[in-house]
């Protein structure tokens, strides 16, 4: 995020895009409401009709994975209509020609015939991004999780760029984060191709420092692989062990089947979670790891802020914190790794961690603080690119609609899109284990039009079998409007109905994340 959460409440335009933020972020989705009650235009584009999108003064039912030709045709209207931050765009941006010659082929006409968003409304909410004081963009996995999710991230920084709506108050790009220790997990390297502070492998300086920090010759400079191409090398013999931790793939990655076989064939699975999931009843070795609870450490959350987790409660039975487990396991490789206290731990992440190097577990007693933070007396960065980018000049990039890559036709005609719901998270790890979420939420259903179930003659609550080209699963039919005709919709928490059976892996070319909002299925009456 480029802004804090707080600075939400102070926008006087929300776009709200591929987020369904008072299910999936509820906290958050306090400050936007708070915004909305003190007179801030709120647009949600989302192919359902989900709880914000009834907040909205615009809803747009976009149809899925067509974001780029909204977005390219917001930015088409402000700049014909000449309402573009011109001082901005010519001080602190670059490549803008070769942007506006590709959205002038985006007319509101021409987008509406692919996202099925009136064109009269793409106008009207441009003008209002356009005109707003204080623009603030919020997204999530619903712009991300696609074949072009990179790209849409980009349009989604072209916009903010052309109107100025960065580096400064209320503003701002703001992707919204889906756990609470994601945005840390990334600082910390836990990416194929950067070390801590998105230091890259590739760079020879940095990998000589973190190499003599820790006692090796040398480090690799070429990038490892993403999850899905874990899974991939694993199916053809090329990678061989795995090392799971604090994630269950057999129920969160896309075609499942595929992941199942994938981790059957290595030689050696260890999972270290805090249950045997579905992923750890397929490993040689389960490591019994602490829950957030149980532990001391930090986490970094959505907004950049590095917080102080405490340990509440001693760990139950034999589990340990995971990095006691990393380090015993280390030792017994061979590797001395010998920290005593997670406080030796950030000390070292500080010391290799430009971004990191004024942050202390000394300091994070007073509370948190906002990365970067470069040193010790620095207070924190809430708002980010104030007065210039961090590349110097920010970058246009033109990028064009490509359709997802699986199209309904007549053997599967409806699209399948997946996403949370508000009383479960995740896998249902944790969620489906407390004895009293299951009570208010205790089975998955799948969202179908009225008109479809029409065609397809089925009765509310009825159990289906839902198909594609990858798996199928059975699970009840909730007849709704929430989705559009030709729009189905569940989520990934149950694992009585595991959907990632049927979505599709195929992968952003840049990011490698999956697609899978989009999908095609269908759906067949159990006799």
């Amino acid at each position: 995020m480029t802004n804090p959460i707080s600075d939400i409440a102070g926008a006087d335009f929300i776009l709200a895009i591929g987020t369904n933020t008072t299910e999936s972020h509820p906290i958050i989705s306090l400050q936007v409401k708070k915004a909305v009650r003190n007179g801030a235009t709120l647009v949600v584009v989302d192919p359902r009709k989900t709880e914000i999108a009834g907040l909205a003064h615009y809803h747009l039912p976009i149809k899925s994975g067509s974001d780029i030709a909204l977005l390219n045709s917001l930015a088409h209207v402000i700049i014909a209509e000449e309402l573009w931050n011109k001082e901005f765009v010519a001080s602190r941006t670059e490549d803008f020609d070769a942007f506006k010659e590709t959205v002038a082929r985006y007319t509101p006409e021409y987008a509406e015939k692919i996202t099925s968003v009136a064109a009269q409304t793409i106008r009207e909410v441009a003008r209002g991004y356009a005109g707003a004081k204080n623009a603030t963009i919020l997204y999530t996995m619903g712009v991300t999780q696609h074949i072009c999710g990179t790209h849409n991230v980009f349009a989604i920084a072209n916009l903010a760029m052309l109107c100025g709506q960065v580096g400064k108050p209320h503003s701002g790009v703001n992707p919204l984060r889906g756990q609470n220790n994601v945005q840390g997990a990334c600082d910390m390297g836990a990416l194929p191709n950067v070390l801590t502070g998105y230091q890259s492998v590739a760079a020879d300086e940095v990998r000589a420092k973190f190499a003599a920090a820790w006692g090796v010759k040398e480090l690799p400079a070429r990038p490892g692989l993403t999850v899905g191409e874990m899974m991939e090398a694993a199916e053809h013999g090329k990678v061989k062990g795995m090392y799971i931790m604090g994630e269950n793939p057999v129920l969160s990655d896309p075609d499942a089947g595929h992941v199942v076989r994938a981790l059957e064939k290595l030689e050696f699975l260890v999972v270290q979670d805090i249950f045997l999931t579905e992923t750890a009843r397929l490993a040689d070795v389960v490591l019994p790891a602490a829950s957030f609870a149980e532990k001391d450490g930090t986490f970094t959350n959505t907004e950049r802020r590095v917080q102080r987790v405490r340990k509440a409660v001693e760990p139950v039975g034999e589990a340990r914190a995971d990095w006691e487990i990393i380090c015993a396991v280390a030792r017994a490789m061979g590797y001395p790794m010998n920290y005593s206290t997670p406080a030796e731990i950030m000390a070292e992440i500080a010391r290799l961690t430009p971004s990191y190097g004024g942050i202390s577990y000394e300091r994070l007693e007073k509370g948190g603080l906002v990365w970067p933070c470069p040193v010790l007396d620095h207070p924190g960065t809430p708002v980010l690119h104030v007065g210039k980018f961090a590349r110097g000049l920010g970058k246009f990039h033109p990028v064009e609609y490509v359709p997802p890559a699986e199209q309904p036709d007549e053997q599967f005609p409806l699209v399948l899109s997946t996403g949370r719901r508000h009383f479960h998270y995740h896998t249902g790890t944790m969620t489906l284990r407390t004895g009293a979420l299951e009570v208010y939420y205790p089975e998955e259903y799948l969202e179908v039009n009225p008109a479809d179930a029409c065609v397809l003659n089925l009765e509310n609550w009825e159990k289906v079998r839902v198909v594609s080209r990858r798996g199928e699963v059975e699970v009840r039919v909730c007849i709704t409007d929430r989705v559009p005709a030709g729009l189905v919709f569940t989520s990934f928490h149950f694992p009585e109905v595991a959907i990632n059976k049927l979505t599709n892996p195929v992968r952003d070319a840049i990011a490698k994340i999956p697609e899978l909002k989009v999908c095609a299925v269908r759906i067949e009456k159990i006799a």
